[in-house]
């Protein structure tokens, strides 16, 4: 080995020296350098978002698809009802009509109870009041004449208990219906209110009267009798008698030769019985005897026209304290602030319906879909839902007003009715369904074909692939709901979850 081998050795160890003392200043140098030939060459090749956007391409054009879905369709009114005891009724008792103090003597209902037809929902004054099925409250008393829709309110509740007080659609408070009185107190087991002394007592004077204008009459005609008979077969006899009698006289004396004096004396007695005899055959004037008659008829009609008022007012009736119009009965007594022994001030307790509900309202054109029977579900706020009845639907009263739909709960729990008794809760009604599981898609999905048929495009491979074939499958819609719509492929095969066109 020459000696240049030997410096070239020896300045190698130097400079290894060299580097093993400065390692840390080389190691920092080494980075700042890369770090600057890297920005330096990947400055060509980093693009901002930017920029990417400004000097890309568009991308190719796919379909907008949906799957093909299989369920039960539902098309539903939906509406928000009130969930407890239905039509709270604040009941109140006409207390004007009673001689004293409206004091409660008995029959005070406990919370809870039940009134239905002819209940005793209280006792006032000794006297009951009787729980009848009617809308209108009681605000007269019935009594004969009397005439309005509150009398064939009346006559309807007593047919609906088998009573018959005449037919509702004649609003006239008759006999018929005065005699229903007695009946329905008596099937309440109380006397009907007591007839007025005065009414009594005024029937007894209208008979009286009645009585003496018809002996009045009697006479009347009886006198008028005699005088259009004219005489008896009696009178007429003698008055012949008398005649005869004159007739004797006269002859006698002829032929007695009796003076001038004593035949004309004799001759004027037979002409006298003559012309009574002859007034016997004249008709008599009766024209007075015939206006008294007239007259005393007269008296006896008026009379026996006050008979009939007088008992009219006689008539059995209904006070309008003694009897409490419900409708939808059976009621349910929430609360009770009448108290046996104190005197009847106000409200006397507040009833709802008995049973049960879901009260609600909705527009008449959602109404009108909605039929008594009918299937719901009622939103309850745990998310689960409870099942219910369409009990009844009852229309506005006015055009525009919402109708009323009250429903039937299915069985409800106590800690159930505790913690909805008083919500608003969300109804659904279904009022057109499909029977089952059906094949449905959006209506989006659907297109006209040349001859107007129905049809859907179906996606044959990736939707987002522009060139992907599709393939026209022809359709049968049912239901539509929600926004989708039943469908049958009536041309071509279509299954759960096959991918059709709703846009491009």
């Amino acid at each position: 080995m020459t000696r240049v081998g030997a410096r070239t050795r020896a300045g190698i160890a130097s400079a290894r020296a060299i580097v093993r003392r400065n390692r840390p200043l080389w190691i920092v140098a080494a980075v700042a350098v890369a770090s600057l030939g890297a920005g330096l060459g990947l400055g060509r090749f980093v693009i901002s978002p930017a920029d990417a956007s400004a000097n890309g391409s568009p991308p190719s054009p796919g379909y907008v698809t949906v799957p093909v879905e299989s369920g039960r369709l539902s098309n539903d009114v939906t509406l928000r009802a009130d969930f407890g005891y239905a039509d709270p009724v604040d009941v109140q008792v006409d207390t004007a009509g009673l001689p004293g103090a409206a004091i409660v003597t008995g029959r005070v209902p406990e919370v809870g109870a039940r009134l239905e037809t002819l209940s005793i929902a209280l006792e006032v004054a000794g006297r009951p009041v009787i729980v009848l099925p009617g809308e209108l409250p009681a605000y007269r008393a019935l009594r004969f004449g009397v005439s309005g829709p509150d009398v064939a309110q009346f006559k309807t509740a007593m047919r609906a208990i088998g009573l018959d007080a005449g037919d509702p659609a004649d609003p006239v408070f008759d006999e018929r219906a005065a005699s229903a009185v007695t009946a329905l107190y008596a099937q309440a087991g109380y006397p009907a209110p007591a007839v007025a002394e005065e009414a009594t007592t005024a029937v007894r004077a209208a008979q009286n009267a009645v009585g003496s204008a018809e002996r009045a009459v009697a006479a009347a005609r009886a006198a008028d009798d005699t005088a259009r008979a004219g005489a008896s077969a009696v009178d007429k006899q003698e008055a012949d008698n008398a005649v005869a009698a004159a007739r004797r006289a006269v002859d006698t004396a002829t032929t007695l030769g009796d003076d001038e004096a004593t035949l004309a004396n004799l001759r004027d007695a037979l002409a006298l019985a003559q012309a009574k005899r002859a007034q016997l055959d004249v008709a008599k004037d009766t024209s007075v005897t015939r206006a008294d008659l007239d007259t005393a008829q007269t008296q006896l009609d008026q009379a026996r026209d006050d008979l009939a008022r007088a008992r009219e007012r006689a008539l059995p009736f209904l006070p309008a304290g003694e009897v409490l119009f419900l409708s939808d009965l059976p009621r349910r007594v929430d609360s009770v602030d009448a108290r046996r022994g104190a005197q009847l001030k106000g409200t006397a307790m507040v009833v709802s319906g008995a049973t049960l509900s879901v009260s609600g309202s909705a527009p008449e054109s959602d109404a009108r879909l909605v039929t008594a029977g009918a299937r719901a579900q009622v939103d309850l706020p745990d998310g689960t839902t409870l099942d219910a009845t369409v009990a009844k639907v009852t229309p506005a009263a006015k055009s525009g007003d919402r109708w009323k739909i009250l429903l039937t709960p299915a069985s409800v729990t106590d800690q159930q009715l505790a913690e909805l008794k008083g919500k608003n809760l969300r109804v659904r009604i279904p009022v057109a369904s499909t029977d089952g599981d059906v094949l449905h898609v959006p209506l989006a999905a659907l297109s006209a074909g040349p001859g107007g048929e129905e049809r859907v495009e179906v996606v044959t491979g990736d939707p987002r692939d522009p060139a992907v074939p599709t393939r026209l499958v022809v359709v049968e819609t049912g239901l539509a709901a929600a926004g989708a719509v039943e469908v049958r492929p009536v041309e071509g095969d279509l299954s759960v979850g096959d991918q059709v066109v709703v846009g491009r």
